[in-house]
């Protein structure tokens, strides 16, 4: 199965000035969370399966944002970007119980591990490094311990619980979906433990990565996930990559996104580049792009249907 999520926008877009003979009325009133509900309602509308919340410093709170999905939405998915310092991981899991009872599963966590430590350290968060990665495995391994088990009990270097576990009505619903990230030995340690999706970058070494997960967790299934920015070249477009751009491009961070790689193209050429990633075993695409509540619509109704297509024609040949 193919997932694709849109990362929403949840910073202040740049001013638009109304010119001299006309008045934006607004005021404050219009901003960064409006714009993030409506860019999901338009995700959910053109048949996207999620969305993510990011963890952007300079951004509206992901937490707020996706219980804000789960609760107006009917079946998108909705993935809370977050770092281990944001609650304990009781206090985590209870809140996640409680979204998931309420949206029927549909939380998704993507924990960010590391990061800035300048931007970290003005969260009050000063774990970094190596710890930052300890701290994460015994975050995860919490708020799994108290999800599964009643009477739990865990003592490590950053969290001990005694006698904890939920019970009604915050059990027995499905754990929210784990996406991580990251390359190095440490990353991959901790989603071989604790990923249900690991998520790479346009360019990294998909066959590399699927050997290290398999080879540090025999026996189970770690999906694979890719983010990127995409912009799709449509008539009278005029603010996305330069004219001339094409295919694979990592100056999408002067566009202001997040996700410096991405694809430039149309929707076919587009749908041909993931095909190629999904016939390599990539399942989850995470994308960014820009303006969202536009661009939501347009990969909905051109690149889902172009990569829906690919997939039947693999089908067709297989037989």
């Amino acid at each position: 199965m193919t997932e694709v999520i849109l990362r929403l926008p949840t910073r202040p877009a740049p001013a638009r000035g109304l010119g001299a003979v006309a008045t934006d009325v607004r005021g404050d009133l219009y901003g960064p969370l409006e714009e993030a509900f409506q860019t999901w309602r338009a995700a959910e509308i053109a048949g996207l399966d999620g969305v993510l919340a990011p963890d952007d410093p300079d951004g509206e709170e992901p937490w707020t944002v996706a219980a804000g999905v789960l609760r107006a939405g009917r079946h998108l998915r909705a993935v809370a970007e977050f770092p281990p310092s944001f609650a304990t991981p009781v206090y985590a899991a209870k809140l996640s119980a409680t979204l998931q009872r309420a949206a029927h599963g549909r939380l998704g966590w993507k924990v960010a591990v590391g990061g800035d430590p300048a931007v970290r350290a003005a969260q009050g968060d000063p774990v970094t490094g190596e710890d930052a990665l300890r701290r994460a495995h015994e975050f995860l391994t919490v708020a799994k311990g108290v999800w599964h088990e009643r009477p739990y009990t865990f003592e490590g270097d950053f969290y001990r619980v005694l006698g904890g576990g939920f019970g009604h009505p915050l059990a027995g619903r499905p754990f929210p979906t784990v996406y991580l990230s990251g390359t190095t030995p440490g990353e991959l340690d901790l989603s071989a433990a604790h990923a249900d999706v690991h998520l790479l970058r346009l360019g990294d070494d998909v066959g590399a990565v699927r050997a290290e997960l398999d080879r540090r967790a025999p026996g189970r299934a770690v999906r694979l996930g890719v983010e990127l920015s995409v912009s799709v070249r449509h008539v009278g477009q005029d603010d996305g990559p330069p004219e001339g751009v094409a295919g694979r491009w990592d100056g999408f961070a002067s566009l202001g996104h997040t996700v410096p790689e991405g694809l430039v193209g149309t929707p076919a050429e587009l749908a041909a580049e993931l095909d190629a990633l999904r016939r390599r075993g990539v399942t989850t695409f995470v994308v960014e792009a820009r303006p969202a509540l536009a661009e939501a619509y347009r990969l909905g109704e051109h690149l889902l249907p172009a990569l829906a297509g690919l997939a039947e024609e693999a089908v067709a040949g297989a037989r």
